[in-house]
């Protein structure tokens, strides 16, 4: 008999361990980020505040009472090795979530792979993705609007338009790729509503490395507003570009990747001065939502040493909300089931470190909180005025955040510290 409940015992014992062990098992969640080459600079932020997210929520007991882990790949920057990195993920790790990479460009490619699939996916800062391809699983964790494509510029242009005089004349340049392509469009067609004429138009290959010709055909052509879709290491090519060529069109800027980064804005300096370019964040009062202070403070110490942003303001904010809306969705749903995440994400509204987020059929952000900045005042490459914007930027759009008016022409703010 006493063997009997020995047994007994030693069998409930057995089943109990198998279970905590099942329980114990991580919740994966997949993706590749570019870590090395040309959107390095953007994926190393990324990945450091979604560390700083799989720490707080397993701090907090995990998922379904599960650890999370992230499972991550390098693609290198390159799309190529995109829909690879997702097969690999799905089919041999067999993670339970995905996530994007960040970029239009890294995106795109990962789409086919997760739609044949049928897994949840949220983007990062990803540009219209889903318009190809109408999938009711994916979800843009990016506040730009409902028509991405025309509201990413369409305070630009609200705001260009109200200058005296008001410019007449614009030209478009841009890199041969997904991000820029999408921009372009938009702006072509808040241009037309606008009235302006279009008096250039360029693309170049993403390769490029000499952007005076470019710069120099612009120049020629004489518009009074250029604007520029182009990823961070375009945007060096041409802000360098313009000072050598001397070319002062009334407004320079747009969608341009990178100036919001803090390397970037410290060696470009005092050559981004006059620009009004896109931030999808920056420390004002109006942007600081509840945790995303704290966050940054701890990305900063965490970027210390490492070849990254010190600061975190372009990226970080939004990497930790892409992956905190999934996880509130799982904790919501109270489920992993594809389907059933999906309809909870359509159905409620997500409260991020990046603001509030709700989605549309497509998986819009419903909300457009995008700046628009234009940068004055910089002297010299420190990093102390890009900490603090108040020193080297004014947020011109949209209405609603701005922080004062817009400096005109260019040239007047660009060439404003030089004649100091």
């Amino acid at each position: 008999m006493r063997h009997g409940k020995l047994g007994v015992i030693a069998a409930v014992a057995m089943f109990a361990a198998l279970g905590s062990t099942r329980a114990a098992t991580p919740i994966q969640i997949g993706f590749s980020m570019p870590l090395t080459g040309p959107y390095a600079v953007s994926g190393k932020q990324a990945l450091i505040a979604m560390k700083l997210w799989e720490d707080d929520i397993n701090a907090k007991g995990g998922l379904l009472n599960r650890p999370v882990k992230l499972v991550y790949f390098d693609d290198q920057s390159n799309p190529a090795n995109v829909p690879g990195i997702y097969t690999k993920l799905l089919d041999i790790d067999k993670v339970d979530l995905v996530v994007s990479p960040y970029g239009t460009v890294l995106c795109a490619p990962a789409m086919p792979v997760v739609i044949a699939h049928h897994m949840v996916f949220t983007g990062l800062v990803s540009l219209n993705v889903n318009s190809h391809f109408h999938y009711d699983r994916y979800f843009s964790v990016t506040a730009s609007g409902t028509d991405p494509i025309v509201d990413f510029s369409k305070s630009f242009f609200n705001v260009v338009m109200r200058q005296k005089p008001a410019p007449k004349t614009i030209g478009f340049v841009g890199g041969d790729q997904e991000f820029a392509a999408q921009n372009l469009a938009g702006a072509r067609e808040n241009a037309k509503a606008a009235h302006l004429k279009v008096v250039y138009d360029q693309t170049y290959p993403p390769a490029t490395t000499d952007y005076s010709p470019i710069i120099r055909a612009a120049q020629a052509a004489d518009p009074d507003i250029l604007f520029a879709a182009s990823y961070p290491p375009e945007t060096i090519g041409l802000v360098n570009a313009m000072h050598e060529v001397g070319f002062r069109p009334k407004v320079f800027g747009g969608a341009m990747v990178g100036l919001q980064i803090a390397t970037i804005q410290m060696s470009l300096g005092p050559l981004m001065n006059g620009i009004t370019a896109f931030a999808a964040w920056e420390p004002f009062p109006v942007m600081q939502y509840p945790g995303v202070m704290h966050m940054l403070e701890r990305y900063q110490e965490a970027a210390k040493g490492e070849k990254v942003d010190p600061l975190g303001y372009f990226l970080a904010p939004a990497a930790y909300a892409y992956v905190q809306v999934l996880g509130e969705a799982v904790q919501g749903a109270k489920t992993l089931d594809q389907g059933k995440l999906a309809q909870y994400m359509h159905t409620h509204t997500f409260s991020t470190v990046d603001g509030k987020f709700a989605f549309n059929k497509l998986g819009d952000a419903t909300d457009n909180r995008l700046l628009y900045v234009q940068y004055h005042g910089i002297v010299g490459h420190d990093l102390d005025q890009f900490r603090h914007p108040e020193k080297s930027m004014t947020v011109v759009a949209p209405e609603s955040l701005k922080t004062g008016p817009m400096i005109y022409p260019y040239a007047k703010a660009a060439d404003a510290m030089a004649a100091k």
